[in-house]
């Protein structure tokens, strides 16, 4: 480690606010949110030919709900997995310098951001349609059940697909759209299956930490080469289901070449990934997926305006 002199300045300390921003990865939550809008946007035309008010289109205020409570309710959550996981987190040279295990924040400094977001997300879902008065409890439960999940079984990804599934049918549901609709919970269970399936590639970066710790992950528990395969049998019924999906909730032509380059996407992911070189993990991970949910909210989005 180098060592400051009288030549070299001391580097700043970064900032409380950037440093809770990077111990949450707030940039994450473009994988989720986008399926959150497209819900609320087949949602509010449901709506809309149902005779409700809105003009089959979601309102700004409803928009900005969905997105406060997703935000909220991901960063809560995310400060508790890493408090739960900072003693594995500590030992793991590639997650060593995360704030929680570097020292970087204070306890009262961490629970007070978590309480804070807690509010945001708890104000958010009280803006939205009455059911989600109701639902809160939900997401929140399966969100802080999943950091115990990687101590009991490799199924933990999938746990965490569950948690961002969730989004699409949240959405749907938070401008008033009935819960019971199949076409939201299909498109769910695609999101589902998606994120699994980008999770596991993203294990492989941390095999032997897992096997040492015991802990549970589809690479570390059957092997590198069966999990990625596994992975591109979640990612082939990802796009399936995105097609049923769509078909469901009355989807038109552009939802499809929308969920089209997402597939393209979804081999290039898996293409770029293999048994014997596992270097472009991280840009499987974050580039290409957020790239996927992008794509496939603005598919969504055209098919609401041209078609």
């Amino acid at each position: 480690m180098s060592t400051a002199t009288d030549a070299t300045p001391v580097p700043v300390k970064p900032g409380k606010i950037r440093v809770l921003l990077e111990l949450v990865k707030f940039e994450h939550s473009i994988f989720a949110l986008p399926y959150a809008f497209i819900g609320a946007l087949y949602g509010a035309a449901l709506v809309g030919r149902m005779g409700g008010a809105g003009g089959g289109w979601p309102t700004p205020a409803a928009i900005l709900w969905i997105a406060v409570a997703m935000v909220g309710a991901r960063a809560f959550a995310f400060v508790v997995n890493r408090a739960v996981d900072k003693e594995i987190d500590a030992r793991n040279p590639r997650t060593a310098g995360r704030a929680i295990p570097a020292g970087l924040i204070k306890a009262w400094e961490l629970w007070l951001f978590a309480a804070f977001m807690l509010g945001a997300y708890l104000h958010a879902v009280f803006r939205l349609a009455p059911i989600t008065r109701w639902l809160w409890p939900i997401p929140l439960a399966a969100f802080l059940a999943y950091p115990y999940m990687k101590r009991f079984t490799p199924l933990c990804h999938y746990w965490l697909g569950l948690c961002l599934g969730l989004a699409p049918v949240a959405g749907w549901v938070a401008v008033g759209a009935p819960i019971g609709m199949p076409g939201p919970w299909i498109i769910g269970a695609a999101v589902l299956l998606w994120t699994a399936g980008f999770d596991i590639i993203y294990a492989t970066q941390d095999i032997e930490c897992d096997v040492r710790d015991k802990i549970h992950s589809m690479p570390a528990d059957i092997g590198i080469p069966a999990a990625l395969m596994q992975t591109r049998v979640a990612h082939v019924a990802t796009v399936l289901l995105l097609g049923v999906g769509g078909i469901l909730i009355g989807a038109g032509a552009f939802w499809f070449v929308g969920v089209g380059v997402a597939a393209a996407l979804l081999w290039y992911e898996n293409s770029i990934v293999k048994v014997d070189d596992l270097s472009r993990v991280n840009a499987a991970f974050f580039t290409v997926n957020g790239v996927i949910a992008v794509i496939v909210l603005v598919g969504a989005l055209a098919d609401r305006l041209l078609a």
